[in-house]
């Protein structure tokens, strides 16, 4: 017999339907998304070379480009867990969830249809083998410049300049810190 350490499970099965969905006040259903990321160098927390952040993207579903992992807001889940669930689920990592980079209304390509999104930085810290996705998907590091180039939403791509903007200007109160 041999033990297995649940921790590391994962299953295997995205969740579905749309019975448990959030909607705002105005009827728009609520996604929440994550825009993974890493630095080319291990323990490496600066943008020194802009070259050392990579990003991750998805394909979409529908294999008309790439976006960040996203999908609905379930009533039974708070905003991180959702966005923590749909990332696994769609791109198969885990990490540490930053603060909200904010909140964004934009119209569906497919469908005639409002939405209400929101986006977190994951600092990814594991990528798995197995996900539930992993069939439907295909998933690769690339560089901010490349993700903005590729990314098939305007309102991803403004995300993603917030999140650049936010570790410059941290960065920034960084060094002023230390040059005092």
């Amino acid at each position: 017999m041999v033990a297995v350490s649940q921790e590391n499970m994962v299953a295997l099965v995205s969740r579905t339907g749309r019975h448990l969905q959030r909607y705002n006040k105005l009827g728009r259903r609520q996604v929440v998304g994550c825009i993974p990321y890493r630095y080319k160098i291990p323990k490496q927390t600066s943008l020194d070379a802009a070259g050392e952040l990579e990003v991750l993207v998805i394909s979409s579903q529908k294999g008309k480009g790439m976006l960040f992992p996203k999908g609905g807001w379930e009533k039974d889940e708070s905003k991180k867990e959702a966005a923590l669930r749909e990332t696994l689920e769609e791109a198969g990592v885990r990490g540490i969830l930053e603060r909200e980079l904010g909140k964004w209304s934009f119209k569906s390509k497919s469908h005639d249809t409002h939405y209400e999104g929101y986006m977190f930085p994951l600092l990814v810290e594991e990528q798995l083998d197995f996900w539930p996705e992993k069939d439907v998907r295909q998933r690769k590091w690339m560089s901010v410049q490349e993700a903005k180039e590729v990314c098939q939403y305007i309102w991803m791509k403004e995300a993603l300049e917030k999140f650049v903007s936010r570790l410059a200007s941290q960065q920034h109160a960084a060094e002023k810190t230390l040059n005092k």
